[in-house]
């Protein structure tokens, strides 16, 4: 048998234009002589559709398009579908694979471990399906699957999550082949973990294993593809491209042949995260209607990173950089800005603050003399923001917030000023991993894009006279390991000091994250990278009082 995977990227909502694409792939593949196609976990919504899940007439017109679109595809030509759709039944809705064949729904496969932690909340919609099913393809007994369901193996986790495992169900049938329907996001360690899975339930159950993936950026997800094939040893024999849409073709009697060439394992390094966030970048503004960003322009890193990353998705023409020297703006600082923008070649502006800070300073002190205090320093942040969101209003970009998670976390950032914007392209990179990534980005293009000083040079928010980061907050190199133990391994204050850390250190930045969570729920949405991000993965209560 001849199966065509598709690899697409959906836009979440749009279901006749994701129709449509699902037909133009069902048609090449028909034309490749596919025997089948299958597409990821809920292709026709997107992953995931969130809330759009409770309005009825979503789900009804999503079974229309299969009843009126889909379907009849499959009664002219020879060619079945294996779809990720919802599907309702009896006033529950499933998360499903539907085999589509002859012009009629062949079987149906529903979701059985529905995630219900981090990023995901699919209780919310769908109903747990029960029962498990082999599917006879040609005279090949198949597992069908959607995504979570084959996450639970009781022998490759130590504590598995659910009281069931579905694959074992399946395999005690007689299934030689398990297809997996996924709509799996990104995050660092994530292509590792996958493999490493894959390989092992192959090996297991001496099966070939097809694994699609959604790519795409939906939101703060960004799903970077890379589906994968296993034969029957756990021997990677193919591989698809990753954070692209691709149509590729697996021939069945290969998945239980030696492997013709050995596959190099999945990167899972700073180059990933560059391509996460281009994705998500091109992704979230084209999706969102725009063609075109601005971001304020300081000579920092991280406003040159996330030039660097938007350049990159969306092309120098589409890119405006914005210069907003203040009294307290180094000349050095200026140089940077614009050595950034011409080494990008991206378009920028020089818009000083000192005359509206000024006026500023007079209309709130009144007789009194400037005061010097934060109030003053944030009035710049925020006269930034309003620069930034009139060109954005008055010539339709979107605006670019460039900060970091280390800042996020501790609320080293103004409100309404450089939070400003319609996407934190790099709110869950640690300010290290900035560091890092503006390193791999000049040994990438084999130049100096972003400015040496700008790496070399001590950060600085320059909102009053010889200002370091260093000034309010512990060195980056300290501070950023408390955060990730504290954030993504939600360990207490006593396990990180425990690690070797200063408690009164610990105890301030602690402080420090929990004290800004106000911020943070008012934050633009952030590209996740990490295995905890704020936002959706992470939620916290604003107004509590708890002692760890």
């Amino acid at each position: 048998m001849r199966i065509a995977l598709a690899q697409i990227n959906p836009t979440i909502g749009a279901l006749s234009q994701n129709t449509n694409k699902i037909k133009e792939y069902y048609h090449r593949a028909s034309e490749g002589s596919a025997d089948l196609v299958i597409f990821s976990e809920l292709s026709l919504s997107g992953y995931p559709p969130k809330d759009l899940l409770l309005y009825e007439s979503f789900i009804q017109k999503e079974k229309e398009l299969i009843e009126n679109e889909l379907l009849p595809l499959t009664a002219q030509q020879d060619t079945a579908i294996l779809l990720g759709t919802s599907h309702s039944e009896d006033g529950k809705l499933y998360n499903a694979a539907l085999l589509l064949s002859g012009g009629s729904i062949k079987s149906i496969h529903k979701k059985t471990l529905l995630p219900n932690y981090d990023v995901f909340d699919e209780e919310r919609y769908f109903t747990r399906g029960s029962e498990h099913k082999i599917e006879l393809l040609g005279d090949l007994p198949m597992a069908i699957t959607v995504c979570e369901d084959i996450w639970n193996d009781r022998d490759f986790f130590s504590e598995p999550l659910y009281d069931t495992d579905p694959l074992e169900n399946l395999f005690a049938q007689g299934a030689r082949m398990l297809i997996n329907l996924s709509a799996s996001p990104y995050h660092l360690g994530k292509h590792a973990l996958r493999e490493k899975l894959l390989s092992f339930l192959a090996r297991k159950y001496q099966a070939g294993i097809i694994y699609l993936n959604q790519v795409g950026g939906n939101d703060e997800l960004v799903f970077d593809g890379s589906s994968l094939v296993y034969n029957s040893r756990g021997e990677l024999i193919y591989r698809a491209a990753s954070y692209k849409e691709e149509l590729f073709y697996v021939e069945t009697d290969d998945l239980f042949r030696l492997a013709d060439i050995k596959q190099s394992p999945g990167q899972d390094d700073i180059a990933e995260v560059f391509n996460t966030l281009c994705l998500g970048v091109k992704d979230y503004v084209i999706k969102t209607g725009f063609s075109r960003v601005i971001l304020g322009l300081s000579g920092g890193i991280d406003s040159a990173v996330v030039a660097a990353v938007a350049r990159e998705a969306l092309g120098p023409e589409n890119v405006l950089g914005i210069l907003m020297p203040s009294p307290y703006s180094s000349g050095h600082s200026i140089r940077d800005a614009v050595d950034l923008a011409e080494n990008l070649g991206i378009h920028y502006r020089k818009v000083p603050i000192e005359e509206p800070f000024k006026a500023y300073l007079s209309l709130l002190n009144q007789e009194e003399k400037a005061h010097m205090d934060l109030a003053e320093e944030n009035l710049q942040a925020r006269i930034r923001g309003n620069i930034l969101m009139h060109i954005s209003n008055r010539e339709h970009y979107m605006v670019l917030a460039t900060g970091n998670k280390s800042e996020l976390a501790v609320g080293y950032c103004t409100l309404y000023g450089d939070m400003s914007g319609g996407l934190a392209v790099i709110a869950d990179l640690p300010k290290m991993m900035v560091y890092e990534l503006a390193d791999y980005l000049n040994q990438m293009k084999g130049r100096e894009v972003i400015p040496r000083n700008t790496i070399n040079k001590p950060p600085s928010a320059e909102l009053r006279p010889d200002q370091k980061d260093e000034d309010s907050l512990p060195p980056y190199n300290i501070l950023d390991p408390i955060l990730h133990f504290y954030i993504e391994d939600n360990l207490s204050p006593i396990a990180i000091i425990s690690k070797g850390f200063e408690p009164s250190t610990v105890k301030r930045v602690i402080r420090m994250v929990d004290r800004a969570e106000f911020k943070r729920r008012q934050a633009a949405p952030g590209l996740r990278i990490t295995t905890r991000a704020f936002g959706i993965g992470r939620r916290m209560p604003i107004a509590r009082s708890y002692e760890y």
